[in-house]
């Protein structure tokens, strides 16, 4: 298996385990790989060192949030150039964080800056960066993910994407809180070539949240087009090889083939993001 979401330490706030442990729990759990993703510092340089201490397949990549001066073509360019694999678009600094009163580095140290970010049709003022952010990742051939950011935002941006030339475009856990997309607007985007994730973390913490829901947003988007990841990394959620097995067993148990499930945890994040 591939697990294409799994946080780590160090990180502003508290990790299960560090780089180092979580990639060796997947080695021995017989994974070929993981993504390490952080709201606020890029990963690519943790993942590189990360792989030099087990045969996996490590990967990291920058989340556009305030460290990053948002939608930033500079700081993508970087991480790119860097060997980054993923850019997300805004996560804990979408606008769409801050409605949803969801955690925030602001919020957790005085004296920050609260500022979001949005694309458009939110926030027209952006779609030349984000447009420019596309162009790069599709010369790169990276994976652009769509971050927190809102439904329509995810829209727009799929068809800039494709219109750009990008290849591999994942929709960031659709049916979580942020965005709150419907499964036939994902439904929609992956016709269009999208993934579409759902993680462990939905099925544990999301408000709502069943099993029911998430095996219903799978069907109706269609299990060739779903990537199923852990999001694990809380001290609340299982260590991350668990937490992804977990969410394999759960869907099953809802009536989903379970060899699909498989390769939705395997072969197409995996498939997604190697180069």
């Amino acid at each position: 298996m591939f697990d294409l979401h799994v946080h780590a330490a160090p990180d502003v706030t508290p990790r299960l385990a560090d780089d180092h442990d979580v990639v060796s729990a997947y080695a021995a759990a017989g994974f070929t790989g993981c993504v390490l993703k952080a709201h606020y510092e890029s990963t690519v340089g943790r993942a590189a060192a990360a792989a030099r201490a087990a045969p996996l397949k490590v990967y990291g990549g920058i989340a556009l949030n305030q460290h990053a001066g948002g939608v930033n073509p500079a700081a993508v360019a970087a991480a790119l150039d860097a060997g980054a694999r993923v850019v997300w678009m805004p996560t804990a600094d979408a606008h769409t964080q801050q409605t949803a009163g969801l955690p925030r580095l602001c919020g957790l140290r005085t004296g920050l800056s609260p500022h979001t970010y949005a694309v458009p049709p939110v926030d027209p003022a952006t779609g030349e960066a984000a447009r420019a952010v596309c162009r790069m990742v599709a010369e790169a051939d990276a994976v652009l993910a769509t971050g927190h950011l809102s439904a329509e935002e995810c829209r727009w941006l799929v068809a800039e994407a494709r219109a750009a030339g990008v290849r591999r475009i994942l929709l960031t856990h659709p049916s979580y809180t942020v965005p709150g997309m419907d499964a036939e607007l994902a439904a929609a985007l992956t016709a269009q070539g999208a993934v579409a994730e759902i993680t462990t973390y939905q099925l544990l913490h999301q408000p709502g949240m069943t099993p029911a829901r998430l095996a219903h947003f799978a069907r109706t988007v269609g299990l060739d087009r779903i990537a199923l990841s852990s999001d694990a990394g809380q001290p609340d959620s299982p260590p991350p090889p668990e937490a992804l097995r977990l969410l394999i067993g759960t869907l099953a148990a809802e009536g989903l083939d379970r060899g699909a499930l498989t390769a939705c945890a395997g072969e197409i994040p995996e498939a997604l993001v190697t180069p």
